[in-house]
């Protein structure tokens, strides 16, 4: 039924227990921004890759699709 923090009556007890418990509740908060932060940071540079590669699809798909040179010389002789 008694533990040895309730044994002690003094209040110093109470106190280290208070700033323990305050120190570790400050490190989970931490560890949870550098935890969000890395997944928020993850997920933008996945995204950019994604976006570029996407480009370089989309100019690879232009370039295969570009006007042969004969409608050029036809486009250009009238003038």
């Amino acid at each position: 039924c008694c533990t040895a923090a309730s044994v002690v009556t003094d209040g110093s007890g109470g106190a280290a227990d208070e700033r323990s418990l305050y120190i570790m509740r400050v490190v989970q908060i931490a560890v949870m921004c550098v935890l969000a932060l890395t997944v928020v940071f993850g997920i933008f540079f996945l995204g950019c890759n994604l976006l570029i590669k996407s480009e370089g699809m989309i100019n690879f798909l232009v370039k295969d699709r570009r006007p042969s040179k004969e409608v050029e010389a036809v486009v250009v002789g009238p003038y």
